[in-house]
């Protein structure tokens, strides 16, 4: 009973059930974790009951049940799905109701899951990659960045959290390897031959708990997780070990990768392409030292392979 309750929003998500099983995982660690979903009778809910959550129900878009579920509570971890909605203003919105909760609950340690604001370093008059929905260049990064500021404006402790590619999109998003024109395999990333920093999303709340235990340290602060910096090429030649089978890189331009045509495909081609031309900058963001020492238990993109490789779709 005198444990401190982190309240995780998206519970039953990539980086939310990460977070919550990180918690779970550590009885002695002086945390309980309160698991907030939509869904409390999903199966992904009740397992996390099982294993010891208290599950509650709470939908970011809904600020008054996001009051509740903050209440009692010493953290939060606060994160939005713009895949479910493609809505940088939807997602804004979850942002605040999420930020003043926090505040009406007096909690007294905040993580935001956020990304940079590429515009400050493709200005929307910067014609190298075509600007979306009116003011973005990537409009799931850009609203993110806009929404630290409802965290800020509002004086909460938070911590602002810069995550990467999951590899676990391989399995979810249809990035796993498929057949090109020449039957031969093609592991196809945007990118040339520049570094994409990558990360097991369950990683992700590894890392956020390792902020948490580590109290105020990081309050005001940015920190980017990674658990590895690898080319295309790297990865192509890591997933050939893995599924023993030969994969390629097939490093397409990005204007190439925006005509695929899926939904959200011009907003990932310039998501690549913001990582390819600001190589340095993204990299830099993202410290594996530091990652490691606040989740020593970091994968790397071999041993999520090793662990993962039988559930990538090859196509």
């Amino acid at each position: 009973m005198d444990r401190k309750i982190i309240a995780v929003a998206g519970a039953t998500g990539a980086q939310g059930g990460g977070l919550t099983r990180a918690i779970l995982g550590d009885p002695g660690g002086g945390f309980a974790v309160r698991a907030l979903t939509r869904d409390v009778n999903s199966d992904k809910a009740r397992e996390l009951a099982k294993l010891g959550a208290e599950v509650v129900a709470a939908n970011v878009d809904d600020a008054e049940s996001m009051k509740k579920a903050f209440r009692g509570a010493h953290a939060a971890y606060c994160v939005t799905f713009f895949w479910d909605h493609f809505s940088p203003d939807r997602e804004k919105a979850q942002a605040r109701h999420m930020a003043v909760a926090a505040r009406d609950a007096g909690v007294k340690h905040v993580i935001w899951s956020t990304f940079e604001d590429t515009r400050l370093s493709v200005p929307l008059s910067d014609d190298r990659m075509p600007t979306l929905q009116g003011k973005y260049k990537v409009p799931h990064f850009d609203a993110k960045a806009e929404a630290n500021v409802y965290f800020t404006e509002l004086g909460l402790p938070t911590t602002f959290l810069l995550t990467s590619f999951y590899w676990d999109n391989l399995i979810h998003f249809g990035m796993g390897p498929k057949k090109g024109p020449d039957g031969k395999l093609a592991f196809v990333l945007p990118m040339g031959d520049k570094k994409l920093p990558g990360i097991a999303a369950a990683d992700i709340g590894g890392c956020a708990y390792g902020i948490f235990q580590r109290g105020s340290e990081f309050v005001g602060k940015t920190v980017g997780v990674a658990g590895e910096h690898l080319t295309g090429a790297q990865m192509a030649a890591a997933l050939s070990k893995a599924i023993g089978q030969e994969v390629v890189h097939g490093a397409v331009p990005p204007a190439v990768y925006r005509s695929f045509g899926f939904p959200g495909a011009d907003d990932l081609g310039n998501m690549f392409q913001y990582k390819a031309d600001f190589e340095s900058l993204y990299c830099g963001h993202r410290d594996l030292a530091l990652c490691r020492s606040l989740h020593p238990k970091l994968q790397t993109f071999a041993q999520w392979l090793a662990a993962n490789k039988d559930r990538i779709p090859i196509g």
